[in-house]
């Protein structure tokens, strides 16, 4: 393991323990056995070691949410991706707060960066709603607002069940929002 990979392992795990704040270069070095001033030969600054750190779990994150499930029906495809995003903001909580929930310099904004591609996760969701149009599957829509629509509708649900506002165990939220999901698919279809 290189140096500046040892760095972002303990950078990860300093986010994951105590979110954004509890990342700084000094923790970091100390963890990794080097001065502080020695991280500034791989990274130019904390921000960058974070949007490093950022960029690598979104890597993770689009890999678990593009896997095919068996079927591999539009709506299948569609509920994986979203499950991929409750899951993770569950193993996660502080990452994805970073990732997804806090301001934070370099994250992407709708709909300039979105829409340019500069998105891994909405990109992919994105595509699967585009194939889901060509397909006849889903109305002629803009595929952008379609997945954007789509996040929008999970991610309140995850910060709703987070925040205590919704009182039920993890699997009963997944069938809540799944039936949620599903309403909100069948009300984009193409009948």
């Amino acid at each position: 393991m290189t140096t500046a990979e040892e760095i972002e392992g303990v950078a990860l795990a300093l986010l994951e323990r105590h979110g954004a704040p509890g990342v700084t270069m000094r923790k970091v070095a100390k963890a990794v056995k080097i001065t502080p001033m020695a991280i500034y030969h791989h990274f130019r600054n904390r921000e960058v070691l974070l949007q490093t750190v950022v960029d690598r779990e979104f890597s993770r994150f689009l890999e678990t949410m593009t896997e095919r499930p068996v079927d591999g029906s539009h709506q299948s495809n569609l509920l994986h991706s979203l499950d991929a995003y409750i899951h993770y903001s569950f193993e996660h909580p502080r990452i994805f707060d970073y990732v997804f929930s806090e301001k934070r310099p370099g994250a992407r904004k709708y709909p300039e960066d979105f829409r340019a591609g500069r998105s891994p996760t909405l990109t992919s969701l994105a595509a699967m709603v585009k194939q889901a149009m060509k397909d006849d599957f889903l109305k002629t829509d803009d595929p952008w607002e379609v997945a954007i629509e789509l996040w929008a509708h999970v991610h309140g649900y995850v910060m709703l069940f987070r925040g205590g506002r919704i009182n039920l165990s993890e699997e009963e939220f997944f069938v809540l929002v799944h039936h949620s999901i599903k309403r909100l698919i069948n009300g984009l279809k193409n009948h």
